[in-house]
């Protein structure tokens, strides 16, 4: 069985059999010439043919001096010969030799003596060419120093993934001696790092693929300075003889975490604006304070937090002013959200949302609202979840979510302390920092406004809704000959709360005055203006005048409103002869129902809104019959954003062709099909049925 053409050379084995030229004697050429004691060529090597240019059957023989050597340096050269043959001391140096093709080279020689068994004197020459030994040197010198003044960190490793050689830049890198190295696998050098066996991995690839990889990213602890991250950039590519037999790695380490730290702060950066551009989307979409806390939770988790809870103090929302609460007072809040990033029990140390409770001066989310500024406890201890939590059942359930880091931040807008938000993290593990209280506080502020403003919109809103409803009866007599039924619904969106008014007005001769109006805008002037209207219309009804006159007058007097456009309906019945006279100022047209006929649009003239000073306005008699049916109505029961007015008309004459109903069903069932939720404009209905006339 023969040998094996390689075997192993990790530790503690011995290689052993032929090896494949290209070594560094190959790549210096050194020759071996051996002389007889009286000076003559006894053996010449092949690299001796090389170097001097003579081949052994030229030279075998023949007196080296003779051969080798200028007439001039005879002398010299017999006396070294002698006294090396004399003495048995080695000589070495640099000596000028004759080729053969007649140049003079110069050749670095080792001398010394031989003795055979006989005690025969021998002289084994030993010579390579000086300059490529220099060039040599001069490589090798240099590679050593680079390997050992790079600020790289330079490694090799065997085909076993052991360190064979390491620069300082790395023992610096990794924290070990080169010592501690040597000999030594990946993983037990490495341990510092996240995922030493990756690395292991990368090595182990390159060997197998001859594959280099350049420029990977390695991330762990630093070997050093505890705590502390560290990243590298390292690259690999595998080692081959001049014969092409694999020798193991080659490793280079750089040292980037500051690059690594400036990109993570960079992307961190980027989040964060990320985070305030979303918040600037997501937060505020509606004029309601309770929606608008909840959109500032979702955004506050998992983003900063594990854990989100929105506070108010109770008397913004009360439209009290908010007097600063007054150090080691208590505050009293209102909690408008809390949400999780998973399902916990920690949610239930929270107050449930729309509780109102008085929090001591000893919580930290009143010394929040007390001082105004944000309250930072990063290593949360037992005594610290007393003043967190709202009480000690809470307390336990943060304790038991592994609560180690609480951020309370103000809700602050034109400089009044609105309420809070709690920050709370559990799996999350890192503590809040300088830039985790500078992006809260950016939140913070951001939606303090958007809830500053839902507060006014809302309060708004009920102001205006309360003196709509007070300027409109609550209930319309039952007139003469007529049966009645109204609805009015606000606007379902914001504090858009409308100048729609309706009105049955009894008139002299059993007559009844029927009113509806939209007065253009909304909030409290709208209302304001509406008031007038009704008021003036009802006083002009009294006057018993025809509805032309009277939207004539109500024109003069919308005039000198603000704001003073409306459009206006004033119809007036007369139950002896059951005709209805209707004139309109800019209104969307009634629907009349006749008895056995299909619903219709009353065709009549449009007229101008009130407001713009006309001059006249048109009327039109109408006859009734016996349970005819009138619907008057403001065009927030039919206009929509997305569907053409006509669209919408046809649609309410529809609902009105359907099965009678009574006129309170009827009022429902128009609302509900043709009502939205999230409407911007309010609606008022006023429908009526004439009876049947006696004999």
């Amino acid at each position: 069985m023969g040998a094996p053409d390689a075997f192993p050379q990790g530790p503690g084995s011995v290689g052993v059999g032929p090896t494949e030229p290209g070594g560094l004697l190959d790549v210096l050429g050194v020759a071996a010439v051996v002389l007889d004691s009286s000076g003559r060529i006894t053996l010449w090597s092949p690299q001796a043919e090389e170097l001097f240019g003579w081949t052994a059957d030229e030279a075998l023989g023949r007196f080296a001096a003779q051969l080798l050597v200028a007439p001039e340096h005879f002398d010299l050269v017999l006396h070294l010969f002698a006294q090396v043959m004399s003495s048995g001391e080695s000589w070495a140096g640099v000596f000028p030799v004759q080729h053969r093709d007649g140049t003079t080279r110069l050749v670095e020689f080792r001398n010394m003596r031989l003795l055979d068994e006989h005690g025969e004197s021998y002289a084994l020459g030993i010579a390579t060419d000086q300059a490529t030994l220099r060039e040599v040197e001069r490589d090798l010198a240099l590679s050593v120093r680079l390997v050992a003044q790079s600020p790289i960190g330079l490694a090799v490793l065997d085909t076993d993934l052991r360190y064979v050689m390491v620069n300082p830049a790395l023992e610096h890198l990794n924290g070990l001696s080169a010592a501690d190295h040597i000999g030594c696998d990946v993983h037990k050098v490495l341990r510092f790092l996240d995922d030493p066996g990756a690395v292991a991995s990368m090595m182990q690839q390159v060997l197998d693929t001859g594959r280099p990889l350049v420029n990977r990213f390695i991330v762990g602890r630093s070997p050093t300075v505890p705590g502390e991250q560290i990243a590298r950039s390292v690259s690999y590519y595998r080692l081959e003889d001049p014969a092409g037999r694999v020798l193991g790695v080659a490793a280079s380490v750089v040292d980037v975490t500051d690059q690594h730290r400036a990109g993570v702060e960079a992307a961190d950066a980027r989040k964060r604006l990320a985070t305030i551009a979303r918040a600037s989307v997501m937060v505020g979409t509606t004029l309601d304070v309770e929606q608008t806390a909840r959109e500032l939770a979702d955004i506050l988790v998992p983003e900063l937090a594990d854990l989100a809870a929105v506070d108010i103090l109770d008397a913004v929302l009360d439209d009290r002013p908010a007097s600063p609460v007054s150090p080691g007072a208590p505050a009293v809040f209102r909690a408008l959200a809390v949400t999780a990033a998973y399902p916990t029990e920690a949610v239930s140390a929270a107050d449930p949302t729309g509780h109102i409770a008085a929090y001591g001066a000893d919580r930290l989310i009143t010394r929040c609202v007390t001082t105004g500024r944000p309250v930072l406890v990063n290593r949360v201890t037992h005594a610290d979840l007393r003043h967190i939590a709202a009480e000690p059942r809470g307390a336990v359930l943060l304790a038991q979510a592994g609560l180690h880091a609480y951020l309370a931040v103000p809700l602050i807008a034109r400089g009044e302390v609105l309420g809070a938000m709690d920050l709370c993290r559990t799996r999350n593990p890192l503590p809040f920092d300088p830039d985790d209280v500078v992006l809260a506080g950016e939140l913070a502020a951001r939606a303090a406004v958007c809830i500053d403003n839902a507060r006014s919109y809302q309060n708004q809103r009920r102001t205006a809704l309360t003196l709509q409803r007070h300027l409109m009866t609550h209930r319309l007599p039952q007139p003469a000959g007529l049966e009645i039924a109204y609805r009015y619904q606000p606007a379902q969106a914001s504090a858009e709360v409308g100048g729609d008014w309706f009105d049955a007005i009894p008139v002299a001769g059993d007559k009844t005055a029927l009113v509806i109006g939209d007065v253009m805008g909304s909030g409290i002037t709208a209302a304001a203006t509406m008031g007038q209207l009704r008021t003036a219309s009802r006083t002009l009804a009294d006057l018993d005048l025809d509805p032309a006159e009277v939207l004539l007058h109500l024109d003069h007097i919308a005039d000198g409103l603000d704001p003073g456009f409306a459009t206006c309906i004033y119809a007036v019945y007369d139950p002896h002869c059951m005709q209805c006279t209707i004139a309109l100022a800019g209104h969307l047209p009634p629907v009349l129902t006749r008895s056995g006929r299909p619903p219709e649009l009353v065709d009549l003239p449009t007229g101008t809104p009130l407001g713009v000073s006309a001059t006249t306005f048109e009327q039109t008699i109408l006859q009734l019959g016996g349970g005819d049916q009138l619907l008057l109505y403001t065009d927030g029961l039919v206009e929509t954003r997305d569907q053409p007015i006509d669209t919408r008309l046809n649609t309410l004459l529809d609902l009105l062709a359907e099965p009678q109903r009574t006129l309170e069903a009827t009022c429902d069932h128009l609302l509900g099909a043709l009502r939205r939720e999230g409407d911007h404009d309010d609606v008022s209905l006023l429908i009526s049925r004439t009876h049947t006339r006696r004999p």
